[in-house]
């Protein structure tokens, strides 16, 4: 899609607790903040000492790096804190050893088991997984609701320790050095503004791309290593198939969705999905990879084991995050609310809540202001855009106090644009910035229906109180009347239901996967309302 020529932020980036996701406006400690975008993983100080020689653990082979293993491990070890800081964790201790134990049972039987491994559940709903260099792997809260069993799971991290194991990480930064290239030292906050679909782009998974970006070699042999390492922890290494027929299902899902909203379904999106090779590819190659490993007597699958350690999970948003239901984003701990206008998407990320206009070219962002960016409408709509005309209005947004800041601003290319933006004193003594986000033309088309959502920004009152109850996966036995019945038991979208719970529990076979499709009497998952 063509890019939006919104303007760059000089504001100071916020920190992690500054957003609707940020941990302080989940009232959590900073550790907990909702998945935020990934910070750059600086890497300059490591790129500057040149290239030595080292023998790949996995091929055997001497190959030229930028990267020791003791440079692995530290930038993984600083990148695992920011990640955990600003990203979050799912607070279930539970999970976070059930997850822990499969893993850390691969990792011993992989090509570097000498390494300290950590593996991690974030807190969000976004269907990813990734790999940090020195033995830091996570996976979404997202990808485990659609994956079926333990084995699934175990081929998910299979695959991630892969590209540990290889050293992907360390032979993508010496490309990148030897190319002139910084790209994983480049800023991804800045992505927010100047970008075609406003409600995709702005998704933390999206910058999660920014890591776990590898070359189509480097996702295949990760997939072979990943069929390996099942193979020798008793899983069945055919079970890799799955694991890419479960992404294949996501990928028909996401763009279903596309269609029955009237836009263009993704290549990728935001998801494991995008920085990967093509899943009718991958399953190709993944069926030949499998046949050269022996299957287990009795290989190991743990579907009852990985429904008791997912039940109670949070699906979707959580209170803490900020909770999209339907037209309305409510969010309890900051007591404020939204209501999109009939037709737009609401997308709540690290950085702003995104009421996104269908087509993607125009959208309104909601953000907390910075404290340390001061609180004057005039000053902060000069950071802003700097404006080459400005003008203020006081306004009452349903008993708040805010100031309705219009101008024009310079364009790159010659001439002006008029802006528009509201600033809001929020619940709690926070500022927020209601602001127009997309081309001249469309903004102009639109002015009515941004004008309409920025003044629905409101305390949170009883109506929007009544939704917010999480949704959580359980697990239920399918009932003779198949998914329609099941899904009139949840609190989904009735238009959705029914789709996502096929979805989660793998309800529509892909071709060449080896389990099949639950029936009814089978344990599956489902979503209700807690």
């Amino acid at each position: 899609m063509d890019r939006l020529p919104a303007p760059a932020l000089p504001l100071p980036i916020p920190p992690a607790d500054a957003g609707p996701g940020g941990p302080a406006l989940r009232q959590r400690p900073a550790r907990r903040g909702l998945r935020a975008r990934l910070l750059p993983l600086l890497l300059t100080g490591l790129l500057s000492a040149g290239c030595a020689s080292v023998v790949n653990p996995v091929s055997g082979r001497s190959e030229l790096t930028v990267m020791s293993e003791a440079d692995e491990i530290a930038l993984g070890a600083k990148g695992h804190a920011q990640i955990v800081a600003q990203q979050g964790v799912v607070d279930n201790p539970a999970l976070a050893a059930y997850v822990d134990r499969i893993g850390q049972r691969l990792a011993a039987q992989s090509h570097r088991a000498h390494l300290r491994w950590t593996f991690t559940v974030l807190d969000s709903p976004e269907v990813n997984a990734f790999a940090l260099p020195g033995g830091y792997v996570y996976v979404t809260r997202g990808i485990l609701a659609v994956l079926r069993d333990e084995a699934e799971l175990a081929g998910v991290l299979g695959h991630e320790i892969g590209h540990v194991t290889a050293r992907h990480g360390a032979q993508r930064a010496t490309r990148q050095q030897t190319a002139g290239l910084g790209v994983l030292a480049a800023t991804v906050f800045g992505a927010a503004f100047g970008l075609g679909d406003v409600a995709q782009q702005l998704s933390s998974a999206a910058a999660a791309g920014v890591v776990a970006s590898y070359g189509r070699e480097q996702e295949l042999q990760a997939d072979q290593l990943g069929a390996e390492y099942l193979a020798r922890n008793d899983y069945a290494p055919q079970r890799m198939i799955d694991v890419i027929a479960a992404l294949k299902r996501q990928e028909l899902h996401a763009a279903a969705q596309a269609r029955a909203a009237g836009r263009e379904a993704s290549a990728g999106g935001a998801s494991w999905l995008a920085s990967h090779p093509s899943n009718a590819q991958r399953l190709q190659q993944i069926r030949r990879i499998a046949e050269g490993y022996p299957a287990p007597e009795q290989p190991v699958e743990g579907r009852s084991a990985y429904l008791a350690a997912l039940d109670g999970l949070d699906f979707g948003d959580s209170p803490a995050q900020g909770l999209v239901r339907g037209r309305v984003f409510v969010h309890p701990g900051l007591e404020v609310a939204l209501t999109a206008p009939e037709g737009w998407r609401l997308r709540n990320t690290p950085e702003a809540l995104v009421v996104a206009h269908p087509d993607g070219q125009v959208g309104l962002l909601l953000r907390p202001v910075p404290p340390q960016a001061g609180r004057d409408p005039r000053v902060l709509a000069r950071k802003l855009y700097e404006p080459i005309e400005l003008r203020t209005e006081p306004r009452n947004l349903h008993g708040l106090d805010a100031t309705l800041v219009q101008g024009r601003r310079k364009l790159q290319g010659g001439g002006s644009q008029p802006f528009e933006l509201l600033v809001v004193e929020g619940p709690q003594d926070k500022l927020y910035l209601l602001q127009q986000a997309g081309a001249a033309e469309a903004l102009r088309r639109e002015q009515a229906a941004l004008r309409e959502a920025a003044a629905s920004f409101r305390p949170l009152g009883p109506a929007d109180r009544s939704l917010v109850r999480p949704w959580k996966l359980r697990s239920a036995v399918l009932p003779p009347g198949g998914w329609a019945r099941l899904a009139a038991d949840t609190p989904l979208p009735p238009a959705e239901a029914e789709a996502l719970l096929r979805l989660l529990n793998g309800a529509d076979p892909v071709e060449g996967e080896t389990r099949p499709a639950p029936r009814p009497g089978d344990r599956v998952k489902t979503v209700r309302a807690d």
